[in-house]
């Protein structure tokens, strides 16, 4: 008889990570890793990582980014909390840190260090920058997104504007983890593990580098995003009578789906409209009927016209309309509980494998809630555990 299924994918069951990290980048790789069935230990400072404790838009990196995982709080300043944390190290298939360069170096906690004793270790560091001239600056998510040109590319000109999540930490966190996999798959070959370096600015490069491509292709410089030139005639968001939607008109046989749905039987008549880039040198004789026209209409009349023609269309969505989105209660968004007892649903991986999705009901960890379980499966005793507690190289829960 076989074996039932797990009710999620857990790809990762199995490999062990132990995670020294902070914020948001790093703290995304061992939630993603977490959410494939890895076991991730979270190393906090006694008394708990301050990214607990942050306000205004850091208020949700802890719960987001560190759900699945188990937390132990350690003194890396004492020689005793350093001692458990090699143990752990030691013992882990992957680890994951996104501090500053050379802090762990200091604390005896490179990969050169410890891959002498597990070789198998799989060491990540997630970083401003990949090794050159500004490898020792610090960087963070806004950094990045200014010296990438990100910024430049998201405002209007002349007014950069950050994207409006930390999506270069997040980005960078998954090319950490796409680093991982990779590793892990070659230490099946080879039985060895190696580090692997993830960044920030390196991330921002590369999501941008569509505008380097068409400034190779093209020889002009890409605009804005405010004031590019699309490159279809009907790709904007468009006021209506309450909320305003996304809509766009990608190919000609949509233009004459859209003409048609729409009863714009003298725009279709203009055999001179028919082929996309004639209809993007006319954009300014199209777009102000289709814009009186959608304006004319509610949002849920335009959703309603538009569901099922394969049109591509979106209401504008805010975070807190997510919660009740029809689609993501399909899977996408799994129960939590928070530190303080409250109950609310985030995000799980985006991912479908062999048919099912990610994603369980979980407990945000309190600070050191596994200190004393992780440590006895080291095989520490109580009286070790004890004495450790005692001389503060380990706070337990």
């Amino acid at each position: 008889m076989s074996a039932p299924q797990p009710a999620t994918p857990q790809p990762l069951a199995g490999i062990r990570v132990v995670e020294f990290t902070h914020m948001v980048m790093g703290p995304a790789v061992g939630h993603i890793l977490a959410g494939l069935g890895a076991e991730v230990v979270r190393i906090e400072p006694v008394g708990g990582d301050q990214t607990r404790r942050l306000l205004g838009s850091g208020a949700g990196y802890f719960p987001m980014y560190n759900r699945g995982k188990q937390s132990v709080c350690l003194n890396l300043k004492s020689a005793e909390g350093l001692a458990v944390a090699r143990d752990l190290a030691g013992n882990a298939d992957v680890l994951v840190e996104n501090f500053r360069p050379g802090a762990l170096d200091r604390l005896g906690l490179s990969y050169e260090a410890l891959c002498e004793t597990n070789p198998r270790l799989i060491y990540c560091s997630e970083k401003g920058f990949l090794p050159g001239p500004y490898e020792h600056r610090t960087a963070l998510d806004e950094v990045a997104q200014m010296m990438g040109g990100l910024a430049y590319m998201t405002g209007p000109p002349g007014r950069p504007l950050r994207a409006g999540s930390s999506v270069i930490d997040v980005t960078g966190g998954m090319f950490g983890v796409i680093g991982i996999l990779a590793a892990l798959e070659e230490r099946h070959r080879t039985g060895r593990g190696q580090k692997v370096v993830a960044s920030l600015f390196e991330t921002t490069v590369y999501l941008v580098g569509q505008h380097m491509a068409q400034f190779a292709v093209t020889g002009k410089a890409a605009s804005p995003m405010p004031a590019r030139i699309s490159a279809w005639a009907i790709y904007d968001v468009f006021e209506t009578k309450d909320e305003p939607v996304f809509i766009g008109v990608v190919s000609d046989s949509l233009w004459e789906r859209f003409c048609k749905l729409f009863a714009l039987d003298d725009l279709w008549a203009d055999e001179t409209l028919r082929a996309n880039n004639s209809r993007v040198l006319a954009r300014d004789r199209i777009l102000p009927q289709i814009r009186a026209l959608i304006a004319g209409m509610t949002r849920a009349e335009i959703v309603a016209k538009l569901e099922g023609t394969g049109l591509p269309f979106a209401p504008i969505g805010r975070p807190e309309d997510l919660f009740d989105d029809p689609q993501l209660a399909e899977g996408g968004l799994e129960p939590v509980t928070l530190d303080n007892g409250c109950e609310t649903r985030l995000p799980t991986i985006p991912l479908e494998m062999d048919g099912k999705r990610p994603g369980a009901p979980v407990a945000l960890p309190g600070p050191g809630a596994d200190t004393r379980a992780v440590l006895q499966s080291l095989g520490y005793d109580e009286a070790r555990i004890i004495h450790l507690s005692e001389t503060g190289a380990i706070a337990v829960a």
